[in-house]
């Protein structure tokens, strides 16, 4: 049975696309002031994951023709609005590589990172820099490298359950999640972990990874890999998929506390 707390009638809303190379600025529900950078174009999403609850909609109703932007569009672009946003006296408290889709799949993420970390260096001291990825490329060397120069290198792991990741997050291409788990736990402490805890139902399957069936086993994964920090959060923004509901902050509450009680950080979104 669904929650009564779940998105009002249990209703897809609209999704959005996100302005191509730089967006915003936004105020971001765990980031603060967020400057939006964008590898992809602004046309479609190129994602290497195909979650059902993502904001930016499902793969195949946002199919993208064009290539991801190169380092020197995006780079261009980045310093152009931190100087303005210098002028206006308002500098962001991040820049967050995100966009339409996985960032670190396009071919000059790494340059792009490297380019990034200088401009704000130079223009934005104050700022953080931040990848939002959901890890498909963190063991590639020079994107595990790139990760390593950003300060918060926030990658999912929206459950250790084989099953659940396929009708959740439905990876495009094979997905080991020992893979991913080690992985992770390779960046030695310098990783933030994401996850989405949320209820429903979807083609007739339930959906609720707040369980002790799936908590567990998560609980186990953080012990591995020792992040600085694990951020929760649920669905709070538009869906491509009817059915999805908001994880009860009760739950959340009792989830985080868990996390802590490992001695690792949390930080929870309702």
């Amino acid at each position: 049975m669904l929650k009564v707390n779940c998105l009002e009638e249990h209703m897809p809303m609209s999704t959005f696309l996100n302005a191509s190379p730089i967006f915003g600025p936004v105020r971001s529900r765990r980031l603060g002031l967020s400057l939006g950078v964008n590898m992809m174009p602004a046309s479609g999403k190129i994602c290497t994951f195909d979650c059902i609850y993502c904001e930016n909609g499902l793969n195949a109703e946002r199919p993208c023709h064009e290539p991801y932007n190169t380092a020197a569009v995006v780079l261009n672009a980045l310093e152009a609005k931190l100087r303005e946003m210098a002028a206006e006296g308002e500098l962001p408290d991040v820049i967050t590589f995100a966009g339409n889709g996985e960032p670190t799949a396009a071919p000059e993420f790494p340059q792009a990172i490297a380019g990034a970390v200088a401009l704000r260096d130079e223009l934005a001291p104050n700022s953080k820099i931040a990848v939002l990825s959901n890890g498909t490329r963190a063991d590639r060397p020079e994107v595990h490298d790139a990760l390593m120069m950003v300060d918060d290198n926030i990658l999912k792991l929206d459950t250790v359950d084989p099953a659940f990741i396929q009708l959740l997050d439905q990876p495009v291409g094979p997905y080991d999640v020992e893979h991913q788990i080690e992985t992770f736990a390779s960046f030695n402490g310098h990783v933030i972990i994401q996850t989405m805890f949320l209820t429903g139902e979807h083609q007739g399957n339930p959906l609720d990874n707040t369980g002790e069936e799936y908590v567990g086993p998560w609980l186990a994964a953080l012990e591995r890999i020792r992040p600085q920090e694990a951020t929760i959060y649920t669905v709070a923004r538009e869906t491509p998929i009817a059915g999805l509901a908001k994880a009860a902050p009760e739950v959340l509450d009792t989830i985080a506390a868990r996390v802590r009680a490992l001695g690792i950080p949390c930080q929870v979104s309702y």
